[in-house]
């Protein structure tokens, strides 16, 4: 356990995330600097068959906790685990995925192992064993230039913010296992809820976004049965964003929305993008209906290209974004679903 850069996996149910291989691919450019290797760390129950994608992304060597009772994610007892591997091997920097069990697992372990946390980091720069970590601030208005004097260096990397990793299939490495910290019993996993099986935001290379706009069409009558106000008014965005999931359709894409959308009703939670929702870096964002207030622009300010469509020409997002289309989402979004049909051949 030698190696200097670590890469923590994080999975569910023996599926890892895929900025979890980011993380790996990460790591091994930043071990060819300081000439070592790379250590994964695997940690939960039947997770054996992760070890060889590790490998095939950059990973030397993988730590691989593989018992029963990690077979639901606790907080304690998986950093407890990577904490007690980490005093064993003494890395100089573990490496995350930004999401809600990486966050908590770095923020765990970086209190018992007497370090600090640098969060959503979307550049590194190694200058001998320390690095220089970039990450948004002020909502995304500014870059702050990161260190950490402690060691281990715990980093959370923002996903798809280091580009898309590429797999070798030839390349092996070694497992060696470790033993698991139960930690507390006073959290129990009761059970698990269905969430939407659509492509995640976090994951996506492309979002169609709707917000407020999507229930402006006051000429939509909903039917005579939708009597109260609020409710014709979420019948209104429904419509939108049923516009919106088809050009997400075609275009493989993710359906997100604003947090006024959310707010309103017109959409769960789950989808929503910005400073209190999903912070997402795809490489096309369609911001259709979004005036672009600065806590959304915070959750989408690094995306790759953005395409806003808005009646408003005077609204905000049209400052952050490469293209602006002026108009009603009700006439362009169908056209230009139907340019991409015609384009892909759909």
């Amino acid at each position: 356990m030698a190696n200097k850069v670590w890469a923590y996996i994080d999975q569910f149910k023996g599926t890892a995330t895929p900025a979890s291989w980011e993380a790996v691919a990460t790591a091994r450019k930043l071990a060819g600097e300081l000439g070592g290797g790379v250590t994964a760390v695997i940690i939960g129950s039947g997770v054996e068959a992760l070890a060889q994608t590790a490998f095939h992304y950059g990973a030397d060597e993988v730590l691989l906790a593989d018992d029963p009772a990690l077979a639901d994610y606790r907080g304690e007892a998986y950093a407890s685990t990577l904490v007690a591997a980490a005093k064993d091997g003494s890395p100089a920097l573990i490496l995350f995925p930004t999401n809600s069990r990486g966050r908590e697992v770095a923020g765990m372990a970086a209190m018992d192992l007497n370090s600090g946390v640098i969060p959503d980091v979307t550049e590194l720069k190694l200058e001998g064993e320390s690095v220089t970590a970039t990450r948004p601030v002020y909502a995304g208005k500014l870059l702050a230039k990161v260190t950490c004097a402690a060691q281990p260096q715990l980093v959370t990397l923002r996903a798809r913010a280091f580009g898309k990793p590429e797999a070798d299939s030839s390349r092996s490495g070694t497992v060696a296992k470790i033993a698991a910290v139960a930690g507390s019993d006073k959290v129990k996993v009761s059970g698990y809820a269905d969430a939407d099986a659509r492509l995640s935001l976090t994951d996506a290379g492309v979002i169609v976004s709707g917000g407020r706009g999507t229930s402006n069409r006051a000429d939509l009558q909903p039917p005579a049965s939708i009597t109260d106000e609020k409710e014709k008014e979420i019948w209104r965005a429904q419509q939108g964003f049923r516009l919106i999931g088809e050009l997400a359709e075609v275009l493989g894409a993710a359906v997100g929305a604003s947090r006024a959308a959310v707010d309103a009703g017109y959409i769960p939670y789950a989808n929503q993008v910005g400073q209190t929702g999903k912070v997402v870096s795809p490489d096309l964002y369609i911001a259709c209906g979004i005036s672009g207030a600065i806590q959304h622009q915070a959750g989408m300010r690094s995306s790759k290209v953005i395409v806003a469509i808005n009646k408003d020409a005077e609204a905000p997002i049209f400052k952050l974004a490469r293209y602006g289309v002026v108009g009603d989402l009700y006439d362009i979004v169908p056209a230009l679903t139907k340019a991409m049909k015609d384009r892909l051949g759909k």
